[in-house]
């Protein structure tokens, strides 16, 4: 098969490293594109979207008003979710506070989060995931040889937090996923984080122990049991409001005491690596590109300004070797089996089991009768 020749985007920096990108006659992508129609729908960073950020948050205090607790936010330290807990108090709402541990934060990611809920007078619980079984998982994963490595922390992440909503019964859950940051993602770089039969299915190839207490979601809580049994909303305020990047930074430097990590998901020392050195090196895959292209679409960052942002190189000198090292300390197996592992010939989901045609058909109908 002819190798494609080279392309990227006129107007955003995503390029043929997707290979399912597809360019307009103006050299613009599919990416930027889709990301400029949906933006008339999902992201109102103006009036618009002060009015239903304030109708929201009314209603919320109106209908909960009698609880503990009127909505509940996942706290991992990062610039997402802390400006989340943020704008949430300012809008007079009683969230309960959740920090999952999955085993790899950060000191600065678990100081950021302790001089959050301090400067905001929050409630935190702290869920650890056991150690012994996320090991096992993560390991399954890099065994599996597949690209999304981060799926284990992240269904981790999403089930524990949907758990203990349903436990305190939480109606509205706050997530701090948004338009202006997080846009642009190709489906070709990843899947489906909580899909349980995937996971499953790497698990039992590749796993040596039991997942008896690993939180976990499947289709059918998702899809049936959360939002019509349980009644819960999912609502993402950063897409109601001008939400700046680096003006959100700043705000918190000063009024939370946070502090930066350098560069998005990088609290966590084996999301960096991943992100950083796994997928570019063994995948090809730079979700760099990604992140930055979604500033552009959101007008936060010149073309220019990104191209200069890509020369950067997080891991110069081959500086990735000691995050490398404590990745594969971590999971219980010597440098050189880790770099084994990872020198293997690379995989899909798809050469595992999945629920992907349960998955379309869930959107299908979700978008023709939900819209």
């Amino acid at each position: 098969m002819k190798e494609r020749e080279y392309q990227i985007c006129n107007r955003c920096i995503m390029d043929t490293t997707d290979p399912e990108i597809v360019f307009d006659e103006k050299g613009n992508c599919n990416h930027c594109n889709d990301a400029q129609e949906r933006a008339k729908t999902m992201w109102f960073p103006n009036e618009e979207g002060e009015r239903k950020l304030k109708a929201i948050a009314e209603e919320i205090k109106r209908t909960q008003k009698n609880k503990e607790y009127d909505c509940i936010i996942g706290l991992s330290g990062g610039v997402d979710s802390s400006y989340l807990a943020y704008k949430v108090v300012q809008l007079g709402l009683r969230p309960l506070v959740i920090h999952i541990d999955c085993g790899w934060n950060s000191e600065l990611a678990v100081k950021n989060v302790e001089n959050i809920v301090k400067k905001l007078n929050l409630d935190l619980h702290t869920h650890v995931v056991d150690w012994q079984e996320m090991k096992d998982l993560q390991l399954a994963y890099f065994k599996a040889n597949v690209a999304n490595q981060d799926v284990p922390q992240d269904h981790a992440i999403f089930a524990a937090l949907y758990s203990y909503a349903v436990k305190n019964r939480i109606k509205y859950v706050f997530n701090g996923g948004n338009f202006a940051t997080e846009s642009i993602l190709p489906k070709s770089w990843g899947y489906i984080n909580l899909d349980y039969k995937s996971l499953k299915s790497i698990h039992k190839s590749f796993g040596t122990r039991k997942l008896k207490k690993y939180p976990h979601v499947t289709f059918f809580k998702q899809y049936i049991y959360f939002p019509y049994i349980r009644k819960m909303t999912i609502v993402r305020p950063l897409n109601l409001m001008l939400y700046n990047k680096d003006e959100a930074i700043e705000i918190m430097k000063k009024e939370l005491d946070w502090k930066y990590y350098g560069g998005k998901h990088h609290e966590s020392r084996f999301t960096k690596f991943f992100q950083a050195y796994y997928l570019p090196h063994k995948f090809g895959y730079d979700k760099r590109r990604a992140h930055i292209s979604s500033l552009i679409v959101s007008k936060q960052i010149t073309r220019d300004e990104a191209i200069e942002e890509m020369n950067k190189e997080i891991y110069p000198n081959d500086s990735h070797q000691e995050d490398m090292e404590y990745v594969a300390k971590k999971l219980g197996i010597s440098f050189k089996e880790f770099q084994s592992i990872i020198n293997m010939p690379n995989k899909s989901y798809k050469d595992y089991g999945n629920n992907k045609k349960l998955y379309e058909l869930g959107f299908k109908i979700r978008d023709k009768f939900f819209g």
